[in-house]
C-alpha cells in the first residue's frame, strides 16, 4: 500500500519556508498612511453646510474658515476619544446644531453623550473613517497651522516630502517581502503536491499510476499512422527484431508469447512466424484496429489476439507467459518511459525462466566538437535580422536536441554510462547517476556531449543479435540526443574530460526525462519532452 504523508506532520512543518514577519510596525504604519491618503482623497459633505468638499482636510479648513469652528480644537477641549469624535460629528449632522453649541464649558455635560449619535447619519462618510488623535497630530505638522515664515514653510513640506518617500521605499520593501513569501509558499505547495502525486504510486509506479486522460495525448500520437511508418521502414530497427525471432526458432518454439504496445502488429506476426504457440498483443492506442486488419489479412488471427489497452490496466487471457517481446526504446532509450510497463507486464505476467526481448541495452556518450553547429543554434540570437534576440539563449540550451551527428565531429572515445538488463532491472533504477571520462582524440573546442544506445537481443540466443542507434552507424529513427554546451570546452588530445550525469524522470510529467551534467564546474539541466 502506498503510504500517504500528512501535511501536518513534522516533516512537513520543518520543510515550512520562514516567511517575514506580518506583525512588521512599519509596514502597519505604511499600510495605514496608505488608507488614509485613499480616506482623505474622498468627497466629503461640510457638518454646517450643503457645500461638498474634495477631501477631510479641506473640510477642516472649510469650517474653521467659513463657520468659525476648529474640530480640532474642539476634539482637544472635550478630550474626545473615538466614540466621542464619533458621536459628535453624527450630533452635529443630525440636529444641524451651530457653532454655539460646540463652544461650551468643557465641564458641562456634552450634547452628544447619547448612545444614539453612533449611529452613522451619511452612509461611508470620510470624517468617521478619520483618527481624531491623526487629526490633531496632522494639525500640528501641517504647513498651514504654522504659516510664520516662507522658509518655515519650504522646510515643511520638504518634510513631508522625504517622509512620502519614505512611505514609499517602505512600501516597496514591504510588497518585496510579500513576492519572496508568496514565491516560497508556491514552491512548498508544488512540493506538496508533487510529494503527493508520487507517493500514491505504490510499487507501480509514476506511469502506471497516470490516469486516463493524463496518458491519453501519448497514446494518440502513436494513433498515427506516420510514425508506424516510419518505424517500419527503419530497417536497423525492424530487421534486428526479425532476425532475433528468425535465427533462433528454438527460443520462440510453442511458447506463449506477451507483445507489449504491439503497434501494427509486426513483431507478433515475426513471433508467430518464428513458432510461438500463442501471441498475445497489447495496445493502448487506436492502430490496434489496423493491427486487427493485418493479422486476419494474414491469416495469423488462430495464433494472434489483440487486446485494447494498457498492460496496467487490463487482465491477460494466461496467467503466465515464456517471452516478453517490445520495442519500447525512447530517444536517449529512456524518453517515454515505455520501460516501465514492459517491466510491469514482466512482474505480474513472466513466468520463472522465461525472459523479456531485447534484454541488454546501453547508454552511451561521447563528446562533440561542432563549431557551426553551436552557432547555427546559440550565435544565431545574437542578431536576428537585426534584432538582439539573445535572451532565447536561456531558452534553447535546456532543449536537448534530437538530430543526426556527423561521425567526423566526434571528438572523444564513447563511453558507456549505465547497463541496462531487461530481466532483472527494478523501476527505480531507471533514475540514475553516474560519473564518466571522456578521452580526448582531438585538440579543439568541446561544443557538445551526445547521447545514444545499443541493443542487445543475447539471452539463451545461439544466434545473437545487436544494433546501435550511434553517430558512426547507419542512422535509425532514434537519431541521437544532443545537449548542447552553452560555452564551448577547450580540450586537449588524450586529455580526459571527467564529468557526472544524472539521469531522471520529469515529476510533472513521467514521460520526459530531465538529464543533468556536471562538467568542469558547469551544471545545467536539459528536459527531453
Amino acid at each position: 500500500m502506498a503510504e500517504y504523508t500528512d501535511a501536518h506532520c513534522d516533516g512537513a512543518v520543518e520543510d515550512m519556508p520562514e516567511l517575514s514577519d506580518g506583525d512588521d510596525d512599519g509596514d502597519e504604519e505604511q499600510w495605514q498612511c496608505m488608507d488614509e491618503e485613499e480616506e482623505d482623497s474622498q468627497p466629503v459633505t461640510c457638518l454646517f453646510c450643503d457645500r461638498l468638499l474634495g477631501s477631510v482636510s479641506a473640510t477642516l479648513q472649510h469650517c474653521t474658515a467659513d463657520h468659525q469652528v476648529n474640530l480640532v480644537d474642539v476634539i482637544r477641549k472635550h478630550r474626545l476619544d473615538d466614540y466621542g469624535y464619533i458621536k459628535m460629528i453624527n450630533f452635529i449632522r443630525s440636529t444641524k446644531c451651530d457653532a454655539s453649541c460646540l463652544t461650551g464649558s468643557p465641564d458641562a455635560p456634552l450634547p452628544w453623550e447619547s448612545e444614539d449619535f453612533l449611529r452613522p447619519v451619511l452612509q461611508d462618510d470620510p470624517l468617521l473613517q478619520t483618527d481624531p488623535e491623526e487629526l490633531c497630530d496632522a494639525e500640528v505638522s501641517s504647513p498651514s497651522a504654522c504659516p510664520s515664515s516662507g522658509a518655515e514653510s519650504h522646510h515643511a513640506l520638504l518634510q513631508r516630502a522625504q517622509a512620502a518617500e519614505q512611505r514609499a521605499c517602505r512600501s516597496e520593501e514591504a510588497l518585496a517581502r510579500a513576492m519572496d513569501d508568496l514565491h516560497k509558499l508556491k514552491l512548498l505547495a508544488q512540493g506538496l503536491v508533487l510529494n503527493a502525486e508520487t507517493s500514491r504510486s505504490g510499487n507501480l509506479g509514476t506511469v502506471a499510476e497516470l490516469r486516463d486522460d493524463e496518458d491519453e495525448a501519448y497514446f494518440s500520437s502513436y494513433g498515427h499512422y506516420g510514425i508506424h511508418e516510419e518505424m517500419l521502414k527503419d530497417k536497423v530497427r525492424t530487421e534486428s527484431y526479425r532476425d532475433f525471432m528468425y535465427r533462433n526458432p528454438d527460443v520462440f518454439r510453442d511458447k506463449v508469447v506477451l507483445d507489449v504496445g504491439c503497434g501494427t502488429g509486426i513483431l507478433s506476426m515475426f513471433a508467430a512466424r518464428a513458432g510461438a504457440k500463442k501471441v498475445i498483443a497489447v495496445d493502448q492506442s487506436e492502430i490496434i484496429y489496423q493491427a486487427m486488419d493485418i493479422v486476419r489479412s494474414n491469416q495469423l488471427e488462430d495464433k494472434i489476439t489483440l487486446i485494447k489497452g494498457r498492460i496496467e490496466d487490463i487482465n491477460l487471457p494466461v496467467e503466465k507467459v515464456d517471452i516478453i517481446i517490445s520495442e519500447w526504446m525512447g530517444y536517449f532509450l529512456l524518453f517515454e518511459s515505455m520501460l516501465d510497463s514492459v517491466l510491469y507486464a514482466r512482474d505480474r505476467y513472466l513466468a520463472d525462466g522465461g525472459s523479456v526481448y531485447p534484454d541488454l541495452c546501453n547508454i552511451s556518450l561521447a563528446a562533440v566538437g561542432d563549431t557551426q553547429k553551436h552557432q547555427d543554434r546559440i550565435a544565431f540570437w545574437d542578431d536576428v535580422y537585426g534584432f538582439n534576440m539573445a535572451c532565447m539563449k536561456k531558452a534553447v540550451i535546456p532543449e536537448a536536441a534530437v538530430e543526426v551527428v556527423k561521425a567526423d565531429t566526434l571528438i572523444s572515445e564513447p563511453t558507456v554510462i549505465q547497463t541496462i538488463d531487461c530481466n532483472r532491472v527494478c523501476l527505480s533504477e531507471l533514475e540514475f547517476a553516474s560519473d564518466f571520462c571522456l578521452k580526448i582524440t582531438d585538440t579543439t573546442d568541446c561544443t557538445a556531449i551526445v547521447g545514444y544506445f545499443d541493443i542487445f537481443f543475447d539471452k539463451d540466443c545461439s544466434n545473437k543479435v545487436m544494433f546501435s542507434t550511434g553517430p558512426q552507424v547507419t542512422k535509425t529513427h532514434w537519431k541521437q540526443t544532443v545537449f548542447l554546451l552553452e560555452t564551448p570546452v577547450s580540450v586537449q588530445a588524450g586529455e580526459e574530460l571527467q564529468g557526472k550525469i544524472t539521469v531522471r524522470k520529469n515529476k510533472k510529467d513521467p514521460r520526459s526525462l530531465l538529464v543533468t551534467f556536471d562538467l568542469r564546474d558547469r551544471k545545467q539541466t536539459y528536459s527531453l519532452q
